[in-house]
């Protein structure tokens, strides 16, 4: 019996090695190495870093990547230039599923013929926007700042999110305080290295830990459950993170400030409204600070209309493919553009 459960375990140990080289042979996303090396509130890749992104169980789409001095997804270099315009964003300006010259940084660059800073930093939310444009505006002479704000980027900056950074707020009471990321530990960083857990996690989606948390939250109470999922966000809510985003950035806003606001695609592609009240609200607040407002959603479903196509990577993927950042490059220059010749 304890031969047979030996043999048990060297056989699948085996065939979890195997998987290791195969997977390593093939175009298997490779680790990304994120940490705060430029601020204490700022989280990007390790500068001067080397990695590989693909995606889905077919590992299809394989970019490679290098980030530059600051650790950005950029062939650019960012030094002090007070010329550039800093974009900012989470995944949607890191835009690793797609090559540099189809990112909204790079089209946007070609566009307005001057340097753009892609700063994005995927998981992360508007009160960490706030932190790049003070950095940008601090140490690169930036002055003026091009904001993306994704669908969730304004909940999620609520403390427990999972999507932060660095600052947040806390639910209730709105108070200000910080979320860092743990530092991995010596066992996480060897086992980060490993092209099956990377298969499993980033492809296949498969996380244990998370998979473990499902099955306990389908052992609570019935009472429990629909408590956890009747957490919505008031409108007062919303308002508070617009205002404190605009609060912290405020001695930084020496140019124009441009906020770009997603719409919901997957609404436009069944033919109905792309935005909601808490957009509509998010949108007007941003007017009333200032900001140059760009809504996709006119662009957006102008381009459903006529060409048929969809703007999303995949369905899979509803991160902008290159006909999306297309559009939103174009909008944001039309409106650099009209400001400036006002």
């Amino acid at each position: 019996m304890l031969r047979r459960i030996a043999l048990l375990i060297f056989g699948g140990l085996m065939g979890m090695l195997a998987l290791e080289v195969v997977l390593r042979v093939l175009p298997t996303s490779t680790y990304t190495d994120t940490g705060y090396y430029i601020d204490p509130l700022i989280i990007t890749y390790r500068p001067h870093h080397r990695f590989r992104s693909s995606w889905g169980w077919n590992i299809r789409d394989p970019v490679s990547h290098q980030t530059n001095n600051l650790g950005f997804l950029s062939a650019r270099d960012f030094v002090p230039d007070s010329a550039a315009l800093a974009l900012i964003g989470d995944s949607f300006v890191d835009a690793a599923m797609l090559r540099e010259a189809d990112r909204v940084g790079t089209k946007l660059q070609t566009v307005l013929e001057r340097p753009v800073y892609a700063m994005g930093g995927p998981g992360s939310s508007l009160l960490d926007y706030a932190e790049r444009i003070r950095y940008s505006a601090d140490k690169l002479a930036v002055r003026d700042f091009v904001v993306v704000v994704e669908r969730g980027d304004i909940r999620q900056s609520y403390c427990g999110s999972g999507n932060i950074h660095g600052p947040c707020l806390t639910r209730g009471d709105g108070k200000p305080r910080s979320e860092l990321r743990a530092a991995p530990s010596t066992a996480q960083l060897y086992l980060r290295h490993s092209a099956l857990l990377q298969y499993l996690l980033g492809h296949l989606r498969f996380d244990p830990v998370q998979r473990l948390h499902w099955a306990r939250a389908g052992l609570l109470p019935a009472a429990g459950r629909e408590a956890t999922a009747s957490q919505v966000y008031s409108s007062a809510e919303l308002a508070l993170v617009m205002e404190n985003f605009f609060q912290r950035i405020a001695s930084y806003r020496r140019g124009r400030l441009v906020m770009v606001f997603d719409s919901d695609r997957v609404a436009l592609n069944r033919g109905e409204q792309g935005s909601d009240v808490a957009r509509n609200e998010a949108m007007a607040l941003a007017r009333s600070h200032g900001a140059l407002v760009v809504d996709t959603e006119a662009r957006f479903r102008e381009y459903l209309a006529h060409s048929g196509r969809r703007l999303e990577m995949s369905p899979l993927d509803h991160h902008w493919n290159p006909a999306a950042t297309e559009i939103v490059a174009q909008n944001i220059a039309a409106a650099l553009t009209s400001a400036a010749a006002r």
